[in-house]
């Protein structure tokens, strides 16, 4: 993916930039390459700095509403100052290392209904900063991820859809400012049971925390509300779990243990050996510091129809893609002149 744009800050005759992503499709943890092409304008133009940055559209929550804004979780300089010269070709290579905890925005070619993210390309030049177009960009997800999304499909749960909220989940070892929702139907046997399931991943170089949170129906014998799972693995420890057993012994849990108000947590076996972390008297919300933001404002439906099991070879019919965020030009960039506002970003 190429943009080219003529830098705003200095009008007609100033210098433009390409972005080049060479890698387009990364992971966490992994790096993100290319290279910034600058070509000189008319004139001689001093450039102060040229810096990227990976932006992402999250949500949060003001007292009764909801907020979608943009946000830059990761920003590095690539150059500093320079002189470029009129009609001069510039390349500077870059290589960026992908957050940990970057969120799942494609899964097989697929993208995941909700995710959208980019690379901005900025430039300051003479005291003014062109934060220029957006280079859409796909995380794809680690192998030990791959694990848990496979078991989901094994199990029949139906994708819905993904967002990102702002906040902290309870105990992990949470680095960036917001954490990933992967919304589910769940499948027959549990339809009574719950109304969605919403899967989670906090990663690290190390391993990674699995967070599940069930919103359950009420009914004349239950209470409703939320239940929480949660289980801490090592990446290689997660290839070789029986997450499907897991997920299904949870869910198993909570339809025992789930009437009459009492929240039921089967995953504390799984948490680095540790006691359950929701113990001590009931449930102990992994999102709390005012992070977890309910449901409200979610979106999606269950057209995607019945998830098929999936073996190794993947997944991509239990999670084909919906139209991507609502013209995610306008939510990224404010005009229809972004990158992000159709082709690759659009229906698919």
């Amino acid at each position: 993916m190429i943009f080219k744009r003529m830098l705003g800050a200095l009008g007609v005759g100033g210098p433009s930039v390409d972005t080049v992503l060479a890698t387009p499709r990364v992971r966490p943890g992994g790096p993100l390459r290319g290279e910034v092409r600058i070509k000189g304008g008319d004139f001689d133009t001093d450039i102060q700095y040229v810096a990227l940055g990976l932006v992402t559209r999250v949500e949060s929550e003001y007292g009764e509403g909801e907020h979608v804004g943009l946000m830059e979780f990761l920003r590095a300089e690539v150059s500093g100052s320079f002189r470029l010269r009129a009609g001069e070709d510039r390349v500077i290579p870059f290589e960026l290392p992908v957050p940990w905890e970057a969120p799942v925005t494609e899964i097989h070619g697929q993208r995941l209904h909700g995710m959208a993210m980019g690379v901005r390309t900025e430039l300051a030049v003479a005291g003014a900063v062109d934060k220029g177009d957006m280079d859409p960009v796909e995380i794809e997800p680690l192998p030990s991820q791959e694990a848990v999304l496979r078991a989901f499909a094994q199990l029949g749960f139906q994708f819905k859809s993904a967002d990102l909220e702002q906040g902290h989940i309870y105990g992990a070892d949470q680095r960036l400012p917001f954490y990933q929702e992967i919304e589910f139907y769940p499948p027959p046997a549990y339809s009574g049971l719950v109304n969605e399931v919403e899967l989670t991943f906090v990663s690290g170089p190390g391993g990674m925390d699995v967070v599940l949170e069930a919103d359950r129906r009420g009914g004349f014998h239950g209470s409703g509300g939320d239940s929480f799972g949660r289980w801490r693995v090592g990446h290689d420890e997660a290839l070789h779990r029986d997450w499907a057993a897991d997920i299904n012994g949870w869910l198993a849990a909570l339809s025992q243990h789930g009437h009459g108000g009492a929240h039921g947590h089967a995953a504390g076996h799984g948490y680095d050996g540790h006691h359950d972390p929701y113990a001590h008297g009931g449930h102990h919300d992994p999102y709390a510091h005012g992070g977890h933001h309910g449901h409200q404002g979610h979106h999606g439906g269950p057209g995607f129809g019945a998830v098929a099991a999936a073996g190794a070879a993947g997944l991509v019919g239990g999670f084909v893609a919906a139209e991507i965020v609502d013209e995610i030009g306008d939510a990224f960039e404010g005009d229809d002149d972004s990158d992000f506002g159709g082709g690759d970003w659009g229906d698919d």
